[in-house]
């Protein structure tokens, strides 16, 4: 309910306008994107993969309003991507794409214009020995998502999916996607979702993420287990001990948790974490601060520092 609080006020443009206009919110927002450009996001990438770390870098930016901005970002990321491979950063890496960055809600050909950007980019990254993860958005786009990825994936097997445990779909969607191979991000979700197709409850949402994990595993799927959550993580372990080696991967985001990233690194298991960056950086802050109280916490602190 907080959270769901917090994401509609940030909604408003005034309060949009305040954050991102007060030089009190960039040192903060540090924390949370490694930076405005390529230069930062190689430079955390560096640092990560040095310690053991694998990374998906997303390059900040949303909903587009015209062509040339969902064209800007596929030269973003394929600029991106040749940085990664000169640099030998590539291999184990990724980057992940927003279908509404590349133009997914532009008209009623939207979804099919920004699918052929996916592809392009897909084949562009793969080319390099980069892998790409296709984000999930808000519940509306969902079957545009879905039916993307599966186009992909005809022609690049390796393309992951993201399913958010708080949709009430999401059980159904991860039967569909559990075959061998299907590397899957399960994240619990971030979006201001109404209660009709989204549980509500944060105990349900926890509930529901295992039941996904658990069939995700059981059909052969690769999980990318997505969770900051503790009681999660241990049962992820749990789940996997006496599996192969390499049957799932734990993510988290960059700039939380980050001794646990280790902790998982030193007992073995891939750990991967999500890299933002970018200037267009608010949408995802705000997604941040609504998911955890301890973050909003943190924000407030350092205003008050400042």
């Amino acid at each position: 309910m907080f959270g769901q609080l917090l994401l509609g006020v940030a909604g408003n443009r005034g309060v949009r306008s305040l954050v991102t206009g007060s030089s009190l919110s960039r040192p903060v927002v540090a924390r949370f994107v490694a930076g405005d450009d390529v230069d930062a996001a190689t430079a955390a990438v560096r640092t990560l993969t040095g310690d053991g770390i694998a990374v998906t870098l997303d390059r900040l930016g949303e909903d587009v309003t015209e062509e040339a901005q969902a064209d800007e970002t596929v030269a973003g990321y394929r600029d991106l991507v040749e940085r990664l491979a000169a640099e030998g950063l590539a291999a184990g890496n990724e980057i992940s794409i927003k279908l509404s960055a590349l133009g997914q809600g532009l008209g009623r050909s939207g979804p099919q214009r920004a699918t052929e950007r996916a592809h392009d980019l897909v084949a562009h990254a793969r080319e390099h020995g980069v892998d790409v993860t296709v984000d999930m958005e808000d519940h509306t786009r969902v079957d545009d998502t879905l039916t993307t990825v599966a186009a992909l994936r005809a022609d690049f097997p390796r393309t992951g999916c993201v399913l958010q445990a708080m949709l009430r779909r999401t059980e159904g969607d991860a039967r569909d996607l559990a075959v061998a191979g299907s590397r899957v991000r399960l994240v619990k979700g971030a979006y201001n979702e109404p209660p009709e197709v989204a549980y509500p409850a944060k105990a349900d949402v926890d509930k529901a993420y295992v039941r996904c994990l658990r069939t995700l595993l059981d059909g052969g799927a690769y999980p990318m287990i997505a969770t900051h959550d503790l009681r999660i993580v241990n049962l992820a372990e749990e789940l996997l001990r006496g599996r192969d080696a390499g049957t799932a991967e734990f993510q988290m985001l960059y700039g939380i948790r980050a001794p646990e990233q280790q902790r998982l690194a030193r007992a073995g298991h891939v750990v991967r974490v999500y890299v933002p960056y970018g200037t267009d950086w608010y949408g995802y802050f705000s997604r941040r601060l609504a998911e955890r109280p301890a973050n909003l916490a943190f924000f407030a602190r350092s205003l008050v520092a400042g």
